[in-house]
């Protein structure tokens, strides 16, 4: 399909309605109500302070980790290494509020590891990890397969030791991928709610959960402007960086086969073993802490399931995910393909991971306070923050097709849509279904935006649970575990149901 530009307009009359002119709002009022003295606070410097430290402290402990690890499973052939390279985003596809309660379930005050650590900074830096390991070690994977087989092995042949050919073949090529995952993992930590909101405690929480508070409980909108502003510029620097980073990595695939030789011998079981133990350490653990725990819980705590507010939050959290998957794919499909030839465009798929969900739902607040009780603000929200991994995929996948093939079936006679139908989409669809995996999975497990927006009739898991926890005794705290394992197995559904199926390699 040549001309597509025009598919660019219902994205960009979306982004316009609901980031561009309530960020505009936002940025207006704490721009209003922006004093320097306000940064002069030794409480906020805390805040902002923390909230860079541990996204970069995050980073750099998930390439300390993640690289090795990568680099392992990019380099050996076993059984169970292409199951195993699916479920490393199984930690990434989970909610906020699952992730959360798992690393509790495991470190908490009564966590399973007998090891308490809450109320010390590791705790959220644990939960980084737990987040955004996986996301680096794809990454990585993926950027070790880009390394030409043959350089690598004239390299080898030349007597090049392992540490050499990493060092002066691999990493050129690897570098950039590190770099695009390490962005995109420092948006998240820096911008990150949920698991700060849980993890963090009064001394560590972050700027985000600052904001919240501010907005929720001492409706203090001029003081939550002002760092709302402050947050939106820092990210929005990591953002475009990010961005400028995936425009080079989308090109025609022109990877060869990847020279990953057998396990062999007890070094190298050894070294498989120890990378096995270490990702069920950092990205297993909590998940099965969490179900562990639930499975503890007594009958009473079971019994929440047949509760009417559980059934209300279910159906919900279906609905509204449901309802936003379609909308943030068909927008995600119409901006990836209007974006593949315009730099803005690619730019502006990128847009809403400048700006926390938190920072979202303050603007959307503020710019349409006559329709902050609608259901039509709070699902365009879900799939405003949705869509991006949609067309993030298909401007990936577009960028990746030989040129030769569309241009062969036209000169057959095929007509564009012809082409984009019958030959362009079917080789998209492996990637189309990963982002729309990451779509629903966000939507199910949407956490900042349901606490600003929702009413009591929209009550989600996510709302449920936070509830749940906000309530004294150990009856809640159980029932808060058993309806976090629903979710989580709600977003696995998700995850299998539209990309597990394919065939092709991860």
């Amino acid at each position: 399909m040549q001309n597509v530009r025009w598919l660019a307009l219902p994205p960009l009359l979306f982004l316009l309605l609901l980031i561009v002119l309530p960020l505009s709002r936002l940025l207006y009022e704490g721009g209003l109500a922006f004093d320097p003295a306000l940064l002069g606070d030794p409480y906020l410097q805390w805040r902002l302070g923390w909230s860079l430290l541990q996204a970069l402290l995050s980073c750099v402990l998930t390439l300390l980790l993640g690289l090795p690890l990568a680099w392992v499973l990019a380099h050996y052939e076993f059984r169970g290494r292409t199951l195993l390279l699916r479920a490393l985003m199984l930690p990434f596809v989970m909610p906020t509020l699952v992730a959360g309660l798992g690393v509790l379930a495991l470190f908490g005050a009564h966590g399973s590891s007998g090891l308490n650590l809450q109320d010390t900074p590791w705790l959220l830096l644990y939960g980084n990890l737990f987040y955004n390991l996986p996301l680096l070690i794809r990454a990585a994977v993926d950027g070790f397969d880009h390394v030409p087989a043959s350089r690598l092995m004239v390299a080898r042949t030349l007597g090049a030791s392992r540490w050499r050919a990493f060092w002066r073949v691999e990493w050129p090529v690897v570098r950039p991928w590190l770099a695009s995952a390490l962005c995109l993992i420092f948006l998240y930590c820096f911008s990150g709610f949920g698991l700060a909101l849980l993890l963090g405690g009064q001394r560590y929480a972050t700027v985000e959960v600052e904001i919240y508070t501010l907005v929720a409980y001492e409706l203090n909108l001029a003081d939550a402007g002002a760092l709302a502003l402050v947050m939106l510029l820092l990210s929005g620097l990591a953002a475009l960086l990010y961005a400028l980073l995936e425009r080079r990595l989308s090109r025609p695939d022109k990877r060869s086969p990847p020279l990953r030789q057998p396990v062999q011998g007890w070094p190298q079981r050894l070294l498989l073993l120890v990378c096995l133990a270490l990702l069920a350490l950092f990205a297993a653990a909590p998940l099965l802490a969490l179900l562990w725990r639930a499975a503890l819980a007594d009958a009473v705590a079971w019994q929440v399931l047949l509760e009417e507010e559980t059934r209300l939050a279910l159906g919900n959290s279906l609905r509204f995910s449901g309802a936003a998957l379609l909308l943030a794919t068909l927008l995600g499909v119409c901006h990836g393909l209007a974006a593949q030839r315009v730099l803005g465009l690619r730019v502006l798929v990128f847009l809403p991971f400048m700006v926390s969900p938190v920072c979202v739902a303050f603007g959307l607040l503020l710019a349409y306070p006559a329709y902050s009780a609608s259901l039509l603000l709070l699902v365009t929200a879900y799939a405003l923050l949705a869509y991006p991994f949609v067309a993030k995929a298909v401007v990936a996948a577009r960028g990746a097709l030989p040129p030769q093939l569309p241009q062969a079936a036209a000169t057959l006679g095929a007509t564009p849509w012809r082409v984009f139908w019958r030959l362009s989409l079917p080789l998209m669809r492996p990637a189309l279904r990963r982002g729309m995996a990451f779509a629903a999975a966000t939507a199910v497990g949407e956490f900042a935006v349901s606490l600003f927006l929702s009413r009591p009739e929209w009550l989600t898991l996510t709302t449920l649970i936070y509830q749940r926890l906000g309530r004294p005794g150990a009856a809640n705290l159980e029932a808060a575990l058993v309806l976090s394992s629903v979710l989580m197995l709600l977003a696995l559904l998700a995850f299998m149901v539209i990309e597990w199926p394919e065939k092709n390699h991860a």
